[in-house]
């Protein structure tokens, strides 16, 4: 049995896109969403590997591999969120299958017997003024108070290749609930299924995850920093 912790009222919010950002209206304020801000400020490395792979594959075929893992993982969290609301998701569809089974890999190795007590499932979040952001489950994981995000995959990934994405992601995401709150989030965790059933897990704590709050707040200052000089153009 999982306990729910109902003393946090997470507030209403629309999601739209505004010049191709994603902005969410909440709390009376429109503020960016987290990944529109990641991807704003993309170091022009990541960028180089990205447009690389590309022009490797196709951009027909990049296009494809992108939206079917999308998707993909819409189900996936559907499912998982449904099994933790105990509700019920079934997709017969191929697609829905494959996610199935992804689903039934990550209740197995992340939530069951691992997840205590929740504290909000897909809530929305706001860091006032700054940004805003739904992430996956907040609660108590593994004894400690955590901020976790699902993820379905097309190959396995390595940890130090995640520390300019979801690393800052999860950081985001603890800073908007201890705003919200008052109460600190210690520690960040991606839950990660490929689509071969491979599982993987990447945990973010200590001064691993304190560092990862520094630098998510850099990229909010640098794009809040380039918005005004695009603006003052």
């Amino acid at each position: 049995m999982i306990k729910w912790n109902k003393q946090f009222k997470y507030p209403a919010s629309t999601r739209t896109m505004v010049d191709g950002k994603r902005v969410y209206s909440i709390n009376g304020e429109a503020l960016p969403s987290v990944t529109t801000i990641l991807q704003a400020t993309e170091t022009e490395e990541k960028r180089k590997i990205l447009e690389a792979w590309k022009q490797r594959v196709g951009a027909e075929t990049a296009d494809r591999i992108r939206d079917q893992a999308a998707a993909r993982g819409s189900v996936l969290h559907r499912i998982v969120e449904n099994y933790i609301t105990d509700t019920r998701h079934l997709d017969l569809t191929d697609l829905g299958q494959e996610a199935h089974k992804m689903a039934d890999i990550l209740i197995e190795s992340a939530i069951d017997g691992r997840l205590s007590e929740v504290y909000g499932v897909e809530p929305y979040l706001a860091y006032q003024g700054l940004f805003a952001g739904q992430t996956d489950l907040i609660g108590i994981h593994d004894g400690k108070v955590t901020v976790c995000d699902h993820k379905n995959s097309n190959k396995p990934k390595k940890k130090e290749w995640l520390h300019d994405s979801y690393r800052i992601q999860l950081a985001a995401y603890a800073l908007a609930f201890e705003d919200m709150f008052g109460e600190h989030i210690p520690r960040g965790v991606n839950f990660i299924v490929t689509k071969d059933m491979y599982y993987q897990e990447f945990s973010w704590e200590g001064e691993e995850f304190r560092q990862a709050k520094y630098d998510w707040l850099r990229r909010v200052d640098k794009y809040y920093n380039e918005l005004g000089k695009n603006e003052a153009k």
